[in-house]
């Protein structure tokens, strides 16, 4: 029954984030940037659009696998792992983007030295879940 609230809820806010632009729903709680991320599922092979926090670092989107500290790892991600692309919406603009999971000392860096330093909010999710946060980076395709 929470899947389905939550699903329901993820397709109320990626209709508003289109209809306005990004203007409703651009901004997550805390001020975190929110970009739409449609990545296929890793089984269906259909394309999922979810709204995601993430982080503009030199011309890459980094993206947190945080799920608000839940000890699951969100799908968005796993699906991550079984592409090589994906689409974000930033406000208006849609871009294809290649797609890397990071791994060990990378991902360690990317989560603390971009992520945890623009959302110090971010800092405390990996505690909370009890398990290593994935961060991906997108970088647009030319």
């Amino acid at each position: 029954m929470a899947q389905r609230f939550w699903k329901a809820g993820n397709a109320v806010a990626v209709w508003m984030y289109r209809r306005t632009g990004g203007k409703v729903g651009g901004r997550a709680k805390g001020g975190s940037r929110v970009l739409l991320l449609t990545v296929a599922g890793r089984k269906s092979g259909m394309p999922h659009t979810v709204p995601v926090a993430y982080v503009e670092r030199d011309g890459a989107y980094y993206l947190a696998a945080t799920a608000g500290g839940q000890p699951k790892e969100p799908q968005w991600v796993r699906n991550l792992r079984a592409t090589s692309t994906a689409t974000v919406e930033v406000g208006r603009e849609r871009r294809k983007m290649s797609v890397e999971v990071l791994r060990g000392a990378e991902s360690d860096a990317a989560w603390k030295d971009v992520i945890v330093a623009t959302y110090p909010s971010f800092a405390p999710y990996e505690a909370k879940s009890g398990r290593r946060i994935a961060v991906a980076r997108l970088i647009p395709t030319a």
